[in-house]
């Protein structure tokens, strides 16, 4: 079968990835690519993607994704990785906010109650209006960070 997508690399983009293999900079993931752009370079060994997944124990399939990735996306989002595009989830609470329910949690628990629940702080700090809803399991973590 003909590759569709051709390793094609630059002197400065080779020096690269011999660096990162001679030194193991970075993760191994990053190692193991650099080692497959090399050997899948047509200026370099061109090994063909059998031989290659045979040499890195991976399917040729995983080859021919990093080198599609390599001439749609580029050089460094291959090697090093795609930034995810989404930004994590903002906190539901900020510290203010903590404070109060961290207030709640050590004051006495609700009548008819022994101890206080996750349940139970989760809808005293809905009622007060702290914040408009959380999960009793953001409050567990918030709380484990700051026992």
């Amino acid at each position: 079968m003909e590759k569709k997508y051709i390793v094609r690399l630059t002197d400065e983009e080779r020096d690269t990835l011999c660096g990162v293999i001679k030194k193991l900079k970075g993760s191994s993931q990053q190692v193991r690519r650099a080692h497959m752009l090399l050997k899948a370079d047509v200026n370099g060994p061109n090994w063909p993607d059998t031989q290659i997944a045979e040499a890195f124990l991976c399917r040729t399939k995983t080859i021919e994704n990093v080198r599609q990735r390599l001439v749609t996306v580029g050089f460094e989002s291959t090697l090093y990785g795609a930034k995810p595009q989404t930004p994590p989830r903002k906190k539901r609470l900020d510290g203010a906010q903590e404070a109060q329910v961290i207030a709640l949690r050590l004051g006495k628990p609700p009548k008819g109650c022994a101890n206080g629940s996750l349940r139970l702080l989760a809808e005293q700090v809905v009622e007060l209006a702290i914040v408009d809803a959380v999960s009793q399991e953001s409050l567990r973590k918030m709380l484990k960070k700051t026992a």
